[in-house]
């Protein structure tokens, strides 16, 4: 088996209309640091591995940007740009500034979360390996933090950048029941 690479990824990613649309419609949007992340592009290879529809159990699309205003006002006009140009997509497009998590992730994850630096600490806390990837809307460059093995090789494994094993099971029961092929790693 041929090593996957970023540009097979990217290729799959944008069979996904949806995601393909996003990477069109998202530069023009302005938004700082921005990038189309988590599970629109690993969920769309998996459906590619399985012979899914590309768009098959997609839930949202994750739009991650990094601004240094961290008012809920700044963020909420970024939300509400995104959401009114996405519209016509008919689905559901999360929309978070990197730079805020920490002031909402414990109250509502029940784990402390650090101060982030910049858009790619965000993915790089993803709870499983295999999904800590991102692609920047404006050069079109996958990143992935722990590289590409894991999702090849269809594992699951919890993420020692953010060891929180009570949300992985559930994170990766969640994505067993849509693609019950996924192993998980202990």
């Amino acid at each position: 088996m041929h090593s996957l690479t970023n540009e097979h990824v990217l290729a799959i990613a944008q069979e996904n209309a949806i995601n393909h649309a996003l990477l069109t419609l998202l530069p023009t949007l302005n938004i700082p640091h921005c990038m189309l992340t988590a599970g629109c592009l690993f969920q769309t290879f998996w459906n590619h591995q399985s012979g899914q529809p590309a768009e098959w159990g997609i839930k949202d699309y994750d739009i991650a940007y990094f601004d240094e205003d961290l008012s809920w006002e700044a963020e909420d006009r970024v939300i509400t740009r995104v959401r009114d140009a996405c519209s016509h997509l008919e689905v559901n497009v999360e929309v978070r500034n990197q730079a805020r998590v920490h002031l909402w992730y414990e109250s509502k994850f029940g784990a402390a979360y650090p101060q982030l630096r910049k858009v790619t600490d965000g993915i790089d806390r993803y709870l499983i390996s295999s999904t800590c990837l991102g692609v920047d809307v404006y050069t079109g460059a996958l990143y992935s933090t722990h590289g590409l093995d894991d999702l090849q090789n269809n594992l699951l494994r919890l993420n020692e950048l953010n060891p929180l094993p009570g949300l992985f099971s559930q994170k990766a029961a969640s994505y067993r029941e849509r693609w019950p092929w996924l192993s998980l790693v202990n």
